[in-house]
């Protein structure tokens, strides 16, 4: 019997969770990830993406556009395949169903088919570039870490989560009202953070440059461990942008959130971190003894009024800035610059599994961030016991993802995300066709 062979049989088999090893919940198996690549994989879904509508029957359509399209897949021991292309959504499928990989990254759009880049390379003619990519944002919760207490490195759970739900309300709002764009896909990493993709034409077709400016609209926190002031606000006033950020969302979650969530004024050296923040150490010395003389009858709240009333007041014009610097520096999003700059990096595909965890990177309703629960997600082993209670035998694949917890993440993608981008590629490419058309005609009768 061949591998595939195997493969296939297996597939028809009930996958006893327990037969496996006895495996904790959000346990990642191998076993596990070919019934998944084998039954609940939307590969159909992710081709029309990754096509945006190139794969119809327009004339306007580039038949090569999604064969040029980079796909890199991480496999077991850690053996990591760039530059991989596929034809359509079957041989997509085909080769993720025979290589079962870990990790699916997917990256930019080239100019030639890369898996023949270097056949392109001896014939001496194009040089082997990314031509489009979509605009992509990665924001890590270890880059809170200095101010977060409940959690560090990789964990994550409710009371730090606000952190990541302030990143995506504070860019979603920019990318839409400040840029323009309309495609934009939050998805959860699996882990320890959340990813961003902007799928707007404009956004695919952006230079490094651009990339660099639109990443630097964003750039507050200055980072650095040892750096207590992590927040550069410029001005006699803070900018509209940020003053929007500031206003809508900013200082409610670190008063309503994140203050109560990590007991920031709770415990010695937590807020004399914010202390530190204070550039005139007369005056934070002045809070602190107030503080400390009342240990145990001031709140949490007591604390941050008294702060600010101080820092606010008529005798300190040179500190009222600090209040906004206290909150941007435990709130605004923090990203990883590197990642959006620049069109050849590649991300993790959304509803890959993450192999540490076990957790489906599924997409974030950016308009209801602050309920998504990353404890929750759907794992591996979870989905398998979901088919299991139903048996595996069914007609259709569709009935088979209904019975999981992961159909309502693919309906959200599909209806929220897909659908609407897919009719703005087809409008797109009819009004390029009928302008390219015209100007021929024009070109024609000039002639």
């Amino acid at each position: 019997m061949t591998m595939e062979e195997n493969i296939d049989e297996r597939d028809d088999m009930q996958i006893d969770a327990h037969s496996l090893g006895n495996q904790q919940l959000n346990q990642f198996s191998f076993d596990y990830l070919k019934v998944y690549y084998g039954k609940l994989f939307p590969y159909a879904d992710i081709f029309r993406w990754m096509s945006y509508g190139n794969e119809g029957k327009h004339p306007a359509c580039d038949e090569s556009f999604f064969s040029r399209r980079e796909f890199s897949f991480t496999l077991e021991n850690d053996v990591y395949l760039r530059f991989q292309s596929f034809k359509g959504a079957t041989d997509l499928e085909n080769s993720i169903k025979e290589k079962c990989p870990h990790k699916i990254d997917i990256g930019p759009v080239y100019n030639v088919d890369p898996s023949r880049r270097h056949a392109y390379a001896q014939g001496g003619n194009n040089v082997f570039m990314p031509v489009e990519r979509e605009l992509i944002f990665d924001i890590d919760i270890t880059e809170y870490d200095d101010v977060r207490y409940c959690c560090s490195g990789s964990d994550i759970c409710l009371d730090c989560w606000p952190l990541m739900a302030v990143a995506i309300k504070v860019m979603d709002t920019v990318l839409r009202d400040d840029f323009g764009f309309n495609h934009i896909l939050w998805v959860y990493s699996g882990r320890r953070g959340v990813h961003c993709w902007v799928c707007d034409g404009r956004a695919r077709r952006l230079s490094n440059e651009q990339r660099s400016s639109i990443a630097d609209y964003f750039h507050v926190y200055k980072g650095g461990e040892n750096s207590l002031k992590k927040a550069s606000l410029t001005g006699p006033v803070l900018h509209p942008v940020l003053g929007r950020a500031y206003k809508d969302v900013l200082i409610e979650y670190f008063e309503k959130k994140l203050m109560q969530k990590q007991r920031l004024f709770s415990f010695e050296e937590r807020y004399q971190k914010i202390l530190d923040i204070i550039p005139d150490k007369s005056v934070a010395s002045e809070i602190h003894e107030k503080w400390q003389a009342r240990r145990s009858s001031t709140s949490e709240e007591g604390r941050w009024d008294q702060l600010k009333s101080i820092l606010q007041s008529g005798k300190h014009k040179a500190l009222r800035r600090c209040v906004e610097e206290i909150v941007f520096t435990y709130t605004y999003p923090r990203l990883d610059m590197e990642v959006s700059k620049h069109m050849n990096h590649l991300l993790k595909a959304p509803f890959c599994v993450h192999p540490k965890t076990g957790r489906v990177c599924v997409p974030i309703d950016p308009n209801q961030c602050e309920d998504f629960d990353p404890t929750s997600v759907p794992t591996l082993s979870m989905l398998i016991e979901e088919l299991n209670a139903g048996g595996l035998q069914m007609d259709t694949k569709n009935g088979e993802l209904e019975r999981t917890s992961l159909a309502q993440p693919i309906r959200f993608f599909r209806s929220s995300f897909l659908q609407p981008l897919m009719k703005s590629c087809k409008e797109e490419m009819e009004s390029a066709y009928n302008a390219k058309i015209q100007q021929s005609g024009k070109s024609s009768f000039n002639w």
